[in-house]
């Protein structure tokens, strides 16, 4: 060929649309292929499941360091509440989380109307989006929520990317790790494959001696009924030069089902859960809950959400709200709602340490201020002083 290259490597493979090992008995891996198996699906969902039920709260940071929430943005709306006609902030928060850990790269539209302000946030399919260069500047084709094709730039989209070499081409952790993903998907199939019998059984040696082919074939289906009768009950009749030969391998001769606890754990240790969130509990008890909790949202929740809110503020946030301290964050106290006594006795320790003021826990509970709450107590060891109060009485 004119480029020198005698066997060029797919294109799609290289943009990050399919993994295919050097094995080549192995099965390409594609996002659509992985899905299938349940570990890959489980992390998935864990992951964009968890991130799209806590709240992702906008801040600003002032110049002393102090951190102080904005309720009246338009994107605190668009990412809690509704983030298009119809479509629940939830929804759209999933997807986007969902198709960013699967393939490696989610979409969304997010226009802007004459004042500068979002007007909505709509997922897109992302095998109906393509990113266009000009430079270091970034175009993209879609078709938005209204079927309108449109060519829209980087500022009225949000493109969430893994793992982005260039900064712009994200990857998606299945496609890195192909020949893993491979074995896991091989190792899916013969599962599938013994579990409907279609494994090879046996082999039958069959002389020639019938008087014409319809009876040569009758013999032939009578024994493959038989030895594929689903309850074993059947008991063939053989010739006197007929002979069978079993080659019959149970489950546990392959030992799939320790090959497929492997391929679990390689799976969950790609997406960095850990194996108890996803019913692997070989690893953890009811006893160590709270622990491995803590060590999900450490190790996990944080490296995803991390990457999800700085790429969220890049794309809604304009330029001069991120210079004046906009950031957002998730709400990860959702998860670890502690038990109603741990809560309580939480909150006395602040307030009596001081740490807070009695209106602030009544606060957190949903609770009116009261007359004199907004008072810090002493520390224990020192006495209120009562004279102020008195006086106001």
């Amino acid at each position: 060929p004119a480029s020198g290259i005698s066997a060029p490597a797919g294109w799609l493979s290289e943009i990050g649309w399919g993994g295919q090992s050097r094995v080549k008995s192995l099965p390409r891996v594609s996002p659509g292929a992985a899905q299938k198996h349940a570990t890959v699906f489980s992390c998935c969902n864990v992951i964009a499941g968890d991130l799209s039920k806590v709240p992702l709260k906008l801040y600003q940071r002032g110049a002393n360091g102090q951190e102080q929430r904005v309720r009246d943005h338009p994107a605190a709306y668009l990412l809690n509440v509704e983030s298009a006609p119809g479509i629940p902030a939830i929804v759209m928060r999933f997807a986007l989380a969902y198709v960013f850990a699967l393939r490696g790269n989610a979409y969304a539209y997010a226009p802007r109307d004459g004042g500068g302000d979002l007007v909505l946030v709509e997922t897109l399919l992302p095998d109906a989006v393509s990113v266009l260069k000009a430079g270091r500047a970034r175009f993209y084709d879609i078709e938005d929520g209204a079927g309108v094709l449109r060519r829209v730039p980087a500022r009225a989209m949000v493109h969430l990317r893994y793992m982005a070499l260039d900064g712009w081409t994200g990857r998606s952790p299945i496609e890195v790790a192909a020949e893993s993903v491979g074995i896991a998907l091989a190792g899916q199939e013969a599962a599938a494959r013994n579990a409907s019998g279609t494994f090879l059984k046996a082999y039958v040696r069959m002389e020639d001696v019938y008087d014409d082919d319809e009876a040569y074939y009758r013999n032939q289906r009578r024994l493959r009924a038989t030895l594929d009768d689903p309850e074993g009950k059947g008991i063939p009749i053989l010739g006197g030069s007929d002979e069978i030969k079993s080659l019959d391998v149970s489950a546990a001769d392959q030992q799939l089902l320790e090959t497929r606890r492997f391929d679990r754990e390689q799976i969950a240790s790609i997406y960095r859960v850990p194996p108890t969130k996803l019913q692997i509990l070989e690893y953890g008890v009811k006893a160590n809950s709270e622990q491995a909790a803590t060590d999900y949202l450490t190790d996990c929740l944080l490296h995803w959400g991390g990457l999800l809110e700085q790429q969220y503020a890049l794309s809604l946030l304009t330029d001069r709200e991120r210079r004046a301290g906009f950031f957002f964050r998730h709400d990860f106290d959702t998860l670890l709602r502690p038990t109603t006594k741990e809560r309580y006795d939480a909150l006395k320790a602040a307030i009596g340490g001081p740490f807070m003021t009695p209106d602030e826990g009544r606060i957190k509970e949903g609770l009116a201020p009261i007359a004199g709450g907004d008072r810090l107590y002493p520390p224990s060891n020192m006495t209120r002083d009562t004279k102020g109060e008195s006086d106001a009485q």
